[in-house]
């Protein structure tokens, strides 16, 4: 299976979204109906009655020869809506998930394993074609086809090695560019373009497992730390019926770029690739013809800081939102200091058709019919959602589709063409409820179970506030502020500061549930729970805010946290001698920040798998934010924990998994000797095998969570004074 290979199968995702496959527990088999699980039966959902019919029951999948009915996970539909494939022994694997696949025929009902002559358990990024005659796979790091008619398996690629992989990604390109799926089939069903990822240059990572055998066994992970090569991606094409290859060629070093995207023109002749340099400040999105190897430049966008690639802030997807047959897509820029949405013609025209001063979150659904593409906005506050349209021609102003009287968090979920829409929303004060709508009228299906009329309130809203802080500097920040049950005014309480405050994601949002990140602590009695968003972190108030942090990351974040609490601290009801901070992964970083840069705030910190050093986490995160090495060295030593660890005054306890094979543990060994060498006093808790999480194991979480509210109420007693 090859060493590489063997490297990944200790390694468990990070990412909290689905990987890039056609497998999915909901899906579209036409424009009016949907499929879902309902107790292990697949069932057909059809709008607008709801009328629900079972397609396929558990007790139809049975392999045969006496065994027990299949047990599957994801299921995918063929395009053409004749056969299922469904997902069995899969296991998670760093990024990907590795599984068996199985093809049921609904018209003969019959069974069959895609691969049969292969071990179980060992595909993955499996796809059916659009014309539904084959399903693509990767296999010991080569590409197959398998005929479905006949059963038949082709092997298109022989070149994969345990360091040349095709289809599919190495750690890095996954963790950080969300590219996990590498093959696109054309629209004909004829080829297959796919990324070829060299990884021979890649350095290698020892984690220990000192746990599992009476003798240490080393873990390697191929791995790319800043100023590393990085693995050198191509992509390739393959026809089916004969195996032929060709090559596209971009111009460039392969160790300069990245590949972050590509797709086929619906005209069936063409690719559209997204090539990103290293410093990710320039992206080309090329017009390319595989067999002439003709290109065309469509869209050059650069930036001072980094350019955003989609699947940052709109993650799960299309790659391209192809309009008007192929003609144009849907494409973004932040050139103008917001994230706008253009219509990108394969002739080079841009229309812009997000026009106004708001930064577009998500897209949501396109109607083509109707000419609207539907997004997420919301121009008036970062800590709600709100669902927008605009037109496809870039004609008239974005108007609101959220009810005005609905203010929190919406979430949409489209039809192909944009005829329906399963609507959530919810907010600190309304619990979260769900409707189907019929659009563009955006009227409910059913108005007895509308959210207009089904809406409960949120009994924890009385103690929950969102406010506004303005730093001395004048930056203005976003919190929330959730207090214990016995709340009194007149008394001074204890505060649990929750942080991330890095690009990778935010706290402070209007929905059900907020503040869930302190579940370690009572937040019902004795101490109140604050979460304040500072610059830096993907909320909707510009370009500005969001890459305020480039060449900063570590150094402006913890200030703006810390700008904060001291206008905080103002307020009559709060304990000065006991403030506390956690965060977790970005989070512990801050925390660690706070802890040494800021002791006459900060008192009590909860640190767990954060980066001390920005010189040993991953190339592509913290080249994007803090620049090329060498020459952004002192950006990467100032914005570094470490590096203040000297200072340390409070009460600290680091937590880390022995075996996170994102965040290394490393760094906290680096980290240790440091406050060991000054004589700093902490608790460190490190756990044997667990990942960035530190969840796996018995007894885990239960264990960790018990250790975080003792060592809380030990130096931070919780109660008012």
């Amino acid at each position: 299976m090859g060493t590489f290979r063997t490297l990944l199968m200790v390694l468990t995702a990070f990412v909290l979204w689905l990987p890039d496959t056609q497998a999915q527990q909901q899906q579209w088999d036409s424009d009016d109906s949907y499929l879902t699980r309902e107790q292990g039966d697949i069932v057909r959902v059809t709008l607008p009655a709801m009328t629900k019919q079972t397609l396929v029951s558990t007790a139809q999948l049975n392999p045969g020869s006496g065994q027990p009915a299949l047990q599957f996970g994801n299921f995918a539909l063929s395009p053409d809506g004749k056969k299922l494939l469904l997902f069995t022994d899969s296991r998670r694997e760093y990024h990907n998930n590795f599984y068996s696949c199985w093809v049921y025929d609904l018209a003969t009902k019959k069974l069959s394993r895609a691969g049969a002559q292969l071990p179980k358990g060992q595909l993955l990024n499996a796809q059916f074609s659009p014309d539904s005659r084959y399903l693509a796979f990767v296999y010991n790091n080569n590409i197959y086809v398998e005929d479905l008619t006949a059963f038949k398996t082709k092997q298109l690629t022989t070149d994969g090695t345990e360091t040349k992989l095709n289809g599919w990604f190495d750690y890095v390109y996954s963790e950080e560019l969300f590219l996990t799926n590498g093959l696109r089939w054309s629209p004909d069903s004829k080829r297959i373009a796919f990324w070829q990822m060299d990884a021979s240059k890649l350095g290698t990572f020892y984690m220990i497992n000192n746990t599992d055998s009476i003798y240490p066994r080393p873990v390697p992970i191929a791995f790319t730390k800043p100023g590393q090569p990085i693995a050198e991606a191509k992509i390739g094409v393959v026809t089916i019926a004969d195996a032929k290859k060709t090559w596209v060629t971009l111009e460039g070093q392969p160790q300069q770029y990245y590949i972050t995207q590509m797709d086929w023109n619906p005209d069936n002749r063409n690719l559209v690739i997204q090539q990103l340099n290293r410093r990710q400040n320039e992206s080309k999105l090329i017009l390319c013809n595989p067999v002439t190897n003709t290109k065309n430049t469509l869209l050059t966008d650069t930036d001072e800081a980094w350019v955003d690639v989609k699947s940052f802030w709109n993650r799960g997807g299309s790659p391209f939102d192809w309009v008007a047959n192929g003609a144009a897509f849907i494409w973004f820029s932040e050139k103008s200091g917001w994230r706008k949405l253009y219509r990108i013609g394969i002739d080079g025209k841009q229309t812009e058709i997000t026009k106004g001063d708001h930064d577009v979150m998500a897209i949501s659904g396109i109607d083509e019919k109707n000419g609207y593409v539907y997004y997420s906005a919301s121009p008036a506050s970062a800590v709600q959602r709100y669902l927008y349209r605009a037109k496809l021609d870039g004609s008239g102003a974005p108007e609101k589709v959220s009810p005005a009287s609905q203010e929190g968090t919406h979430r949409y979920t489209f039809s192909p063409s944009g005829k329906w829409a399963q609507h959530s929303f919810s907010s600190y004060k309304i619990l979260p409820a769900t409707e189907w709508l019929q659009m563009p009228a955006n009227t409910p299906l059913d108005p007895a179970t509308a959210i207009e009329k089904t809406m409960k309130p949120n009994p924890q809203a009385p103690r929950v506030s969102f406010f506004t802080i303005k730093t001395d500097e004048g930056i203005e920040m976003d919190g929330y502020m959730i207090k214990p049950l016995d709340f009194d005014e007149k008394k001074k309480f204890p505060v649990v500061f929750n942080t991330y405050s890095e690009p990778a994601g935010a706290t402070v949002n209007d929905a059900a549930g907020v503040g869930g990140r302190g579940s370690f602590y009572n937040t019902d009695s004795g101490y109140i729970s604050i979460s304040v968003e500072g610059r830096g972190t993907p909320v909707p108030k510009g370009r500005a805010w969001r890459k305020a942090i480039y060449g900063k990351l570590g150094w402006i974040n913890p200030n703006d946290q810390a700008a904060a609490a001291k206008k905080i601290l103002e307020w009559p009801f709060i304990d000065r001698e006991r403030i506390a901070v956690y965060g977790s992964s970005g989070g512990g970083s801050t925390t660690l920040h706070l802890l040494f840069r800021y002791p006459e705030i900060y008192k009590v910190g909860l640190a767990s798998a954060g980066v001390p050093s920005h010189l040993l986490y991953n190339s592509t995160y913290q080249e994007r934010y803090l620049g090329l090495l060498p020459e952004s060295r002192e950006n990467y030593i100032k914005g570094s924990a470490i590096t203040y660890a000297q200072n340390l005054q409070g009460n600290l306890l680091i937590m880390h998994g022995t075996g996170d094979h994102n965040v290394h543990y490393q760094g906290e060994e680096l980290l240790l000797n440091e406050l060991i060498k000054y004589n700093r006093q902490f608790q460190f808790m490190p756990y044997p095998n667990r990942q960035h999480g530190i969840s796996e194991g018995e007894g885990t979480q239960q264990h960790r969570r018990t250790m975080m509210a003792n060592f809380l109420k030990t130096y931070c007693p919780p109660g008012g004074r």
